[in-house]
């Protein structure tokens, strides 16, 4: 009898339920409402379920993300050897070099104007950078979180690897991601709160026709250009062009499908349950975490500002021949933002289509985040 009390006794200690926290209660709720947006409102599944699946996981099984130097067999938890690669940088380097095997840059390449557009959205990082400071972070701290400016995770991921903020690197990279997701709900108030009901009618003329050896040039040209300048971001840069010129090539096939399917889904499984799996309650419900929340809103806020008023100086020096909606596709959430500058412009006239022209300003932005990374790593010395 002793031996079956024992036994049972011994089974109730190891469920989860004897060592749930509040804490761990409140971050599995967020976890469902994550789930909820992603599967019922279909807010970037392929980025929320992952990350929502991680948290839920970390709350329940702590162990599950155990590092190898705490374990007592030297062996970790299974997210943390995913989450390894997160701080090692590898899977941020590879998402880019899916995003470029899928993306086409043929407007920015027939539109060269669109990179100041991109240019622009990047204000949102480094009024974050100085609000960071403002709220008492480190240099190095503000430069990571402010990146979440350019809605851009896997840049987000990147930088706060290579400042060795992996203490803040799962608030920052759920910010980012999350505001990545919300895209279609954050940007169109401050579009249509900055542009005209004639503004946004405006219809751009057809973007001219992009030749192959354009198109093979570009990323070539790019990475030279670019990575010369700036040699900290070759692994962004340089993994993002790398994808394009497979896709542009035509001589790869294979690898340009295996780089924008299989690899590309099996990478976004590993960072998003990695990342997720950071959210901890005893890591994120902290005050840190809420200040990095509020930080992302603004940042991204201001950079889809910033990219809507330069592209209404555009339109007053063009005569109104830019639609000022595309500046808001700066920020680097491809295609999300280049979609959201569509349905804003189509629901001010039904005949207007931006989705093309949009395209160009949303490479732009995710060629400027990673700059705009090299650049805080450049200043901090980091390689």
């Amino acid at each position: 009898m002793e031996y079956i009390s024992n036994t049972l006794s011994n089974l109730v200690q190891q469920t989860a339920f004897m060592n749930l926290t509040v804490g761990n209660l409140i971050m599995i709720g967020v976890a469902c409402v994550f789930l909820y947006l992603a599967i019922r409102h279909g807010f970037e599944p392929l980025l929320l379920v992952p990350i929502a699946f991680g948290m839920l996981l970390v709350n329940i099984y702590p162990d599950i993300m155990l590092h190898a130097e705490d374990a007592a067999n030297g062996t970790g938890g299974l997210l943390y050897y995913f989450y390894v690669l997160d701080e090692w940088s590898i899977l941020p380097s590879l998402i880019f070099l899916g995003v470029g095997a899928m993306t086409d840059f043929g407007p920015l390449i027939a539109n060269p104007k669109s990179f100041l557009l991109g240019a622009a959205a990047q204000f949102g990082i480094f009024a974050a950078y100085l609000g960071a400071m403002a709220m008492g972070f480190s240099d190095k701290a503000a430069a990571a979180i402010s990146i979440i400016g350019g809605a851009d995770g896997p840049t987000s991921i990147f930088l706060a690897g290579k400042l060795s903020q992996t203490a803040l690197l799962g608030p920052i990279a759920v910010a980012a991601y999350s505001y990545m997701s919300l895209v279609p709900i954050i940007q169109p108030p401050i579009m249509k709160l900055l542009t005209t009901e004639k503004e946004r009618k405006i219809k751009m003329e057809q973007l001219r026709p992009v030749s192959k050896l354009e198109r093979i040039l570009f990323p070539i040209i790019v990475t030279i250009v670019v990575c010369t300048i700036l040699p900290t971001t070759a692994p962004l840069v340089g993994m993002l062009m790398l994808g394009n010129l497979f896709k542009e090539s035509g001589v790869v096939r294979q690898l340009t499908e295996t780089a924008s399917n299989a690899l590309m889904y099996i990478v976004v499984i590993l960072l998003g349950t990695s990342v997720g799996a950071t959210t901890s309650a005893e890591a994120f419900l902290n005050m840190d975490t809420i200040k990095i929340v509020v930080l992302g809103l603004v940042a991204f806020a201001f950079g889809t500002a910033a990219g809507v008023l330069f592209g209404k100086i555009m339109c007053k020096v063009t005569g109104g021949k830019v639609n000022p909606l595309i500046g808001s596709a700066g920020v680097s959430a491809v295609p999300m933002a280049a979609r959201v500058s569509q349905k804003v412009g189509a629901e001010a006239d039904p005949t207007n289509f931006l989705l093309m022209h949009a395209m160009g300003p949303n490479v732009a932005g995710v060629i400027g985040t990673a700059v705009a990374a090299g650049t805080f790593m450049a200043i901090f010395g980091v390689k």
